[in-house]
């Protein structure tokens, strides 16, 4: 039985849901990524939304402010105003247009919610702290972050007038955009906190509102039924003809079964989880954080995380394809960038829960899983010189409870080119752990994120900086950063990845570079002090990113070439450089978004 069944009553099963508006008219509407202003639907709203390109946000109260969300055993949905949803009390600019609320209604289709004229006079708007550097700023921003900060916002897709999110791409010559035109809960998170830093974050807010209310749906795959508490991969805002010349706007979450090998997100709610607990810092509304149906959301969260199973490890089981690596990687199993986002969603965790009831509980099983996890992590993940010396000398088969090869690990196992790629003062954690396999290349976003969230030591996070400042041509090079390295060759390649045409070595999720995680690379320098090598990974991407037309990676093992199935103008691409250059600019705002070292039990 699951260990954490009996902690709350909070985590019932909720309805499968498309959130839905009815006869709403949308002034602004903006189907994936077209410009704002090019489809107006007549309804009975008066909502509108004017978004320039210069810089500001000018209505858009959520028009899901008002949701009670599903709360405990109690599924309540209504769009009374409440005093739970209070706005940050700073109101820096006016908000046009009142927002009416009206009832919620569930239809007959178990996957629809809808939401008759989503408007409510009593909900304000208003600016979140931070604006006020955003709004200075603006003055002096060069010519490519002009550039990006136009395709950032270019981006953005609305549902009832109001943004919610941002398209992975927005290539207007792509004639087959595939899910690219969907909002990613992984890709949007540097959008956000691009927005978040530039005292903008009310489309952080609205994502937050309808990503929770798309949690725990009765999606199915084949049949069956996801976890709950399970977050969408994705979603996309779609117009559905009424007839009468009427429309409705309806939001479809993919939960992994339209994706490539169906499989389910695993990242996602630890994304959601992250970023939620960055809105609260960086803007200073907790108010979100607070509410039941966000603590509800949470808890559901990380029940899927606690749960007990078959595994004897304190790290998360996964399958292949279940996080940012979406394709046949070898991943499967205990891969550490699922493990340092899972240890950094459950330090957030612990800092936004209220300890109240049945929360003491879980708050106990948080401390125990972050104290075990972190000791196993750096324990049996850490190679360096002296670690892979001593794997080198291991002895097998040993059969007892004090064993010093615990995983049976043979030494066969380490490969010919990490003998003379480690330096002497650098060191690494290892892709995967599992009985008699280790997974010696290095990800880059498993590292970044041990460091940032204090996963890896005080020493191993420094001994990860000098080794990726050691190895800058092979996980730097032309365009920081390399998802993994080395990449994966010949018969390896045809036996992992199932001779996968678009994980070629050096392309892709198999050793390509990947911009996306400049901003993870410029948060962990910041972290350590190291500004400097932030500053030149920085300066390589401004030097290539917009003559190349924002590309989601490139290709060779130095990263020269843009890849051959990359796709341009992508998004978190765009969003990672501006990010990165106001963490830069700003590094007091950085430090709100990482962890220093754990001391233990908190909030009990």
């Amino acid at each position: 039985m699951n260990n954490l069944s009996s902690l709350c009553n909070s985590t019932m099963k909720l309805p499968s849901r498309v959130l839905t508006l009815r006869n709403a008219s949308v002034v602004g509407f903006r189907h994936s990524y077209n410009t704002p202003c090019d489809q107006k639907l007549t309804c009975k709203s008066k909502a509108s939304f004017s978004f320039n390109q210069n810089s500001q946000f000018h209505a858009y109260p959520s028009p899901f402010l008002a949701f009670q969300g599903v709360i405990y055993n109690t599924q309540k949905l209504n769009c009374l105003p409440s005093s739970s949803f209070g706005l940050h009390s700073t109101v820096s600019r006016p908000y046009g247009v009142p927002v009416e609320a009206s009832a919620v209604e569930t239809d007959k289709n178990p996957e629809r919610l809808c939401v008759e004229n989503c408007n409510d006079e009593n909900i304000v708007g208003g600016e979140v702290p931070g604006a006020e550097y955003g709004n200075s700023r603006a003055s002096h921003e060069s010519e490519i972050d002009k550039e990006a900060w136009s395709l950032l916002r270019d981006a953005v897709v609305t549902y009832c007038g109001f943004p919610i999110g941002t398209v992975a791409s927005n290539d207007p010559g792509d004639k087959h955009p595939l899910n690219y035109d969907q909002v990613f809960i992984r890709d949007f998170v540097p959008s956000a906190l691009a927005f978040l830093l530039r005292g903008e974050g009310e489309i952080v807010k609205n994502f937050l509102l309808h990503t929770l209310q798309l949690q725990s749906t009765e999606k199915t795959v084949d049949c069956y039924s996801p976890g709950q508490g399970l977050m969408p991969v994705s979603f996309k805002v779609r117009t559905v003809p009424l007839g009468d010349n009427k429309f409705e706007e309806v939001i479809d979450p993919d939960f992994g079964g339209s994706a490539i090998g169906r499989v389910a997100p695993v990242d996602s709610g630890l994304w959601w989880i992250i970023l939620l607990r960055a809105y609260g810092k960086i803007s200073g509304d907790y108010t979100l954080q607070e509410r039941e149906d966000f603590q509800a959301g949470i808890k559901m969260i990380l029940n899927l995380c606690l749960a007990d199973g078959f595994d004897m490890f304190p790290s998360l089981l996964v399958t292949d394809g279940s996080c940012m690596i979406d394709r046949k990687m070898g991943v499967h199993g205990h891969p550490l960038e699922v493990q340092a986002l899972t240890y950094a969603a459950l330090r957030c965790s612990r800092e936004m829960l209220t300890v109240i009831g049945c929360s003491k509980n879980l708050m106990t099983a948080i401390n125990n899983r972050l104290s075990a996890l972190s000791f196993h992590i750096r324990e049996y993940y850490w190679v360096d010189l002296r670690k892979t010396n001593e794997i080198y000398r291991y002895k097998t088969e040993e059969y007892s409870m004090d064993a010093t090869n615990k995983f049976n690990i043979y030494p066969e196992q380490i490969p010919s080119w990490l003998i003379d790629w480690i330096p002497e003062d650098g060191g690494y954690l290892i892709g995967n752990l599992q009985p008699a396999h280790m997974d010696f290349r290095f990800f880059t976003l498993g590292n970044l994120w041990s460091l940032i969230s204090s996963l890896a030591t005080p020493k191993q996070n420094e001994a990860i900086l000098k080794l990726i400042e050691a190895k800058w041509d092979d996980i730097v090079g032309h365009m920081p950063l390399k998802i993994c390295y080395p990449a994966l060759e010949n018969e390896e390649w045809r036996i992992v990845t199932g001779s996968d045409p678009k994980n070629t070595p050096w392309s892709f999720h198999n050793g390509g570079s990947w911009p996306a995680l400049l901003w993870q690379f410029t948060l962990a320098c910041i972290k350590m002090g190291r500004i400097e090598l932030a500053q030149k990974a920085v300066g390589l991407a401004e030097k290539k990113l917009s003559v190349d037309r924002w590309p989601e990676y490139y290709d060779t093992p130095s990263g020269k070439f843009v890849g051959k199935q990359s796709r341009l103008y992508q998004t978190w691409a765009i969003a990672g450089f501006l990010t990165s250059r106001m963490m830069l600019e700003k590094p007091d705002m950085a430090s709100l978004l990482f962890w220093e070292e754990d001391n233990g039990p908190q909030n009990m």
